[in-house]
């Protein structure tokens, strides 16, 4: 597992991924560029919009592929509901897209716990 760990490394400061997910309804493949985190050799999506249709499809056909720098990943995602998970989402999205701190941060020093209105981990085959 060292392996993916090390793979996912080497595109873990990318800005995007190209995220392959199949339709809920056809099953046909489709591609979408979405924000992505690595946390060791689990990778987090997330979005502000979970009406999205690669939302609406990885909750009927989990399995997925992305593309990032090069290379290519396969897994299984499942959404993130309990509320640390989502936390933990939100601190990975503030740590990697700089310009998310100052908003969450400050929506923290007010009281109120931002989240994304969707987020995915996805669990890699090695």
């Amino acid at each position: 597992m060292a392996a993916l760990a090390d793979r996912l490394a080497a595109v873990s400061g990318r800005s995007t991924c190209r995220l392959t997910h199949r339709g809920r309804k056809t099953g046909k493949p489709y591609q979408v560029v979405v924000w992505f985190m690595v946390d060791g050799e689990t990778v987090y999506l997330a979005t502000a919009n979970a009406s999205r249709q690669w939302v609406r499809n990885v909750q009927v056909n989990p399995s997925v592929g992305f593309d990032v720098g090069g290379k290519t990943f396969t897994g299984t995602s499942e959404r993130v509901r309990e509320p640390a998970g989502e936390r933990h989402v939100m601190d990975l999205v503030m740590g990697k897209y700089w310009y998310v701190w100052p908003l969450v941060t400050l929506a923290r020093l007010v009281g109120f716990d931002p989240k994304p209105a969707a987020s995915f981990r996805v669990r890699l085959a090695a």
